[in-house]
């Protein structure tokens, strides 16, 4: 599974450049991919890529795999630099990148249930095999225990980029990706901490879940 979720982020980073333009002005994306997909105009994420076609309403239950998580590139050593009192460690890296996975699966779990969804851990001629990542993940102000009484106040507690393939889970054949970055923007400064990190990271969580409830839901209109 490791060696899959390195390739999953390898590829991600090839075809969509995610510090380029792919989520600017994406001038420079190709129309087809290798795999033979097609670019899907006015979309509700920043790229998507489907199959001619493609046809989600067969698709009722869900077999999603844990989500892949990476921070933005030189993050951890920017934590870690002598100018930082609170730098981290490779321990706290690890717990963060293991609870956002985490509330991923929870997210995503609980919104799909109550859209009448069922999640399954086997493959199947009506289950849909969903494969995430989170990238480029940039936490403003991680909360770890050596952060004690001291406070960070910041406008935003960061942003994180979804990647996400879609796939026939008896025939592995790939229906459609996704690439998407969102931030937590607020008009004020606010004090960070695990709660609010927590409750930001959920919002932008929710959010893509209800677009991937709104595309199965789509599918099954007559």
């Amino acid at each position: 599974m490791k060696h899959l979720n390195n390739c999953l982020l390898i590829m991600a980073l090839l075809l969509f450049a995610v510090n380029g333009p792919a989520l600017a002005g994406q001038e420079d994306l190709p129309e087809v991919t290798v795999e033979g997909l097609h670019r899907v105009p006015d979309s509700k994420l920043a790229v998507v890529y489907a199959e001619p076609g493609a046809d989600l309403s067969p698709y009722h239950r869900i077999l999603l795999l844990d989500a892949y998580v990476a921070f933005k590139k030189n993050w951890e050593r920017d934590q870690r630099s002598a100018a930082n009192p609170l730098r981290v460690t490779s321990r706290d890296v690890e717990e963060i990148k293991n609870r956002l996975s985490g509330e991923f699966e929870s997210v995503f779990r609980a919104t799909l249930e109550k859209a009448g969804y069922q999640l399954t851990d086997e493959p199947g001629d009506d289950v849909l095999l969903v494969r995430p990542a989170i990238i480029n993940l940039d936490v403003n102000a991680p909360d770890t225990p050596r952060t004690g009484r001291t406070k960070s106040y910041t406008s935003s507690a960061g942003e994180m980029t979804l990647y996400i393939e879609l796939y026939d889970s008896v025939t592995g054949d790939m229906i459609a990706k996704a690439l998407d970055r969102r931030a937590d923007n607020q008009a004020y400064y606010t004090w960070s901490n695990s709660v609010t990190n927590k409750k930001a990271a959920d919002k932008i969580l929710q959010g893509w879940a209800s677009i991937l409830v709104e595309a199965l839901d789509e599918a099954r209109q007559p």
